[in-house]
């Protein structure tokens, strides 16, 4: 499914119109990403967390070449699911 089957899909289980549930898709979007860049957690209860994660400087090694390399330190979005997500994923 992607960005545009789920704002149908919300769309027709909220009774609104598909641009108004595109709207809305792409500001709860827009407001996770924007808490992240801000640093904060965003907790959804029974769905999941999303949040930054620090990854530290490593040395990486180039496949094709087994040339090393340095990889800068970088800040990854990360996801985990909650208890209720993950038991109706499972059913």
């Amino acid at each position: 499914m992607n960005k545009s089957q789920l704002a149908e899909a919300a769309a027709e289980r909220a009774g609104m119109s598909k641009g108004e549930a595109s709207k809305a898709l792409d500001a709860v979007l827009d407001c996770i990403s924007t808490a992240l860049q801000d640093g904060e957690k965003v907790s959804l209860t029974g769905f999941g967390t999303f949040e930054v994660r620090d990854r530290a400087a490593r040395t990486a090694r180039n496949p094709q070449t087994g040339e090393e390399m340095q990889v800068a330190a970088s800040r990854a979005p990360a996801f985990k699911a909650g208890k209720g997500f993950k038991d109706a994923v499972n059913r």
